[in-house]
């Protein structure tokens, strides 16, 4: 049971599920999914989500509940947590949907012909916003070696012992830490760049 500020009252079994869940009882993770479904399905419906959607989002919420479970703090306050929880992950749909369109590239081709579609600029400079907006969420370090190594001169790309020697690090280091700088930008695109 529930009162008015989204915490099960303290006879609640709720404390008990989330314990046994975590310890990895499957019959308790049923129970809290039988409990919060309808509280999770009516903040997707009071944001307007398509079924597939609102779908996805309680997937995903559930799944940030499994992540987290060995760290929730207050059980009795669960119903906040998810319905929080549930909010933002149908905040960063809507995000990513506005910023996307997905129409097959068939679809594309038939509708516009086969010239380039007049959708294109726009959609690209949306892209290149997006990728901006992560590649700035990196640490400083991350930006300089990206910079130094994408920037090519018209005599081809620089070498990692010029770009080396520009940053004062070795050449060696170069290539693995380009690899774990694209590998961080690639998730906070991914992430959507939270």
């Amino acid at each position: 049971m529930e009162t008015e500020d989204g915490a099960d009252t303290p006879a609640s079994p709720v404390p008990g599920w989330v314990q046994a869940a975590a310890a990895g009882d499957v019959h308790a993770w049923e129970q809290l999914v039988d409990h919060y479904s309808d509280l999770l399905w009516s903040v997707c419906r009071a944001r307007r989500l398509s079924n597939a959607d609102a779908a996805d989002v309680v997937q995903l919420t559930w799944l940030r509940l499994l992540e987290n479970l060995g760290r929730i703090r207050d059980p009795q306050r669960l119903a906040g947590w998810l319905a929080t929880t549930c909010r933002r992950e149908c905040q960063a749909l809507q995000r990513r949907s506005h910023l996307s369109v997905n129409v097959p590239e068939e679809s594309m081709e038939r509708l516009l012909g086969r010239g380039t579609p007049a959708d294109e600029p726009v959609l690209t400079a949306v892209q290149h916003a997006l990728l901006w907006e992560a590649f700035r969420q990196l640490s400083e370090w991350c930006q300089r070696v990206l910079r130094a190594l994408i920037v090519e001169p018209e005599d081809g790309p620089p070498s990692y012992r010029l770009v080396a020697a520009e940053l004062k690090t070795r050449p060696g280091s170069l290539g693995p830490t380009r690899a774990r700088c694209l590998s961080q930008l690639r998730k906070l695109l991914d992430s959507g760049g939270t």
